[in-house]
């Protein structure tokens, strides 16, 4: 058995038919409608809007969501959302493609949790269908990991909320139709911070792209500015104040699928790695007859099956309700870590080819940064995990 993506997965007893059903209809999906065109995608700096139509019409935007809205949650649960970054990863995109056209991810949720049944309404079901976007505004130019000390400001006037301030780093913003923002409503601290949806026609609103990335450069990332923008009241998510509470809810699901997509993107850096040293000759034989070659190739499965290991104890978990935060917060670092290891050892065993755009090693290795930050840096995540030991 030679390794490839699929037979350096562990044995999972948790999948059962219906799990690899999804995957192999996704991997089709994927083949036919990405994998072709990914390249050009990122060279372009862009996915072209009539892949949403496409996603939602085999079901990845809906993947999850209350049928009332125009969802599919009959049977769903994480193990296909963990497969869906797994397929999407193993097509070429280590979070790229999925931050732009998964967004609603974590942009909908906050709505979905929180918002009003009107809300709901409005948003949902459009979003779900792939005619409409959103996404989540948090990070701002003065900070990111921090959203205690948010500065963008929401004052109540009347039935509005007047905006001010900004959000930049952000996944999907220059193509969404709402934002769900993380505004400040009281005073310092947690406890003055509250989450707003902002739709993005509204006056004083305007945005801007980042288009000169390390990675993830098919992503749709920006910077949105809000000039005095009047918001209607009834936008609120949650009651004021409770909107820290809000995002760090929304934060864990998040990690676990940067962490399963990290996991996936090593497994495809040991799959490229492998096949390249099994037909590459050196000295007189293969790249993989050479003794420090297998035990690169050793020493990332090694690292591989501990994290699958890991997410496959915290999927479950969190499946249970009893995932802990700071369990979730160190499997994300540990996460990051496979995946530089993996995207560092393929590129030296693929040598000068993995120099060269257009292959996966290539694309993993200047990924690895952006998921590593992400979400919580590594830093961050050592620490929130620290305080969750009670240390």
């Amino acid at each position: 058995m030679s390794l490839n993506f699929d037979s350096a997965r562990l044995y999972n007893p948790y999948l059962r038919p219906e799990h690899e059903e999804w995957r192999t209809q996704l991997r089709k999906w994927l083949e036919k409608e990405v994998v072709p065109f990914l390249d050009d995608w990122e060279e372009a700096g862009k996915v072209p809007d009539s892949l949403w139509q496409k996603a939602a019409d085999i079901g990845v935007l809906q993947l999850g969501y209350p049928e009332v809205y125009g969802g599919i949650s009959e049977g769903i649960d994480q193990w296909h959302v963990n497969i869906t970054n797994e397929e999407f990863t193993r097509a070429g995109s280590a979070g790229g493609l999925i931050s732009n056209l998964l967004i609603h991810g974590i942009g909908l949720p906050p709505v979905m949790n929180y918002g009003s049944e009107a809300l709901k309404q409005m948003v949902a079901p459009p979003v779900l269908a792939g005619e409409k976007r959103i996404s989540l505004g948090i990070t701002e130019p003065s900070g990111g990991s921090d959203v205690a000390s948010i500065t963008t400001t929401a004052v109540r006037d009347g039935d509005h909320y007047i905006v001010n301030g900004s959000k930049t780093f952000i996944s999907g913003v220059m193509g969404a139709d709402w934002v769900s923002t993380a505004v400040r409503t009281g005073g310092e601290g947690g406890r003055g911070v509250s989450m707003l949806l902002i739709p993005t026609d509204l006056p004083g609103v305007a945005r801007t792209p980042l288009n000169r990335k390390q990675g993830w450069w098919c992503a749709d990332t920006g910077t949105i500015y809000f000039d005095n923008v009047r918001v209607p009241a009834e936008n609120l998510l949650g009651e004021e104040g409770q909107g820290f509470w809000v995002i760090m809810t929304n934060f864990n699901p998040e990690r676990l699928s940067l962490a399963v997509t990290m996991e996936a993107a090593a497994r495809a850096c040991l799959e490229d790695a492998v096949e390249w040293a099994q037909q590459r000759k050196t000295f007189g034989k293969r790249l993989a007859d050479h003794q420090v070659i297998r035990h690169k190739i050793a020493s990332m499965k090694q690292k591989i099956n501990a994290t699958q290991a890991y997410l496959q104890y915290l999927t479950q978990a969190a499946i249970e309700g009893r995932c802990d935060p700071g369990d979730l917060a160190m499997a994300k670092v540990q996460a990051s870590e496979t995946m530089e290891y993996c995207a560092r050892e393929a590129s030296q065993i693929l040598g000068g080819a993995s120099y060269l755009r257009g292959n996966r090693v290539e694309r993993f290795y200047r990924e690895v940064r952006v998921n590593a930050i992400g979400g919580g840096s590594e830093e961050i995540m050592r620490d929130l995990a620290a305080r969750q030991y009670k240390l």
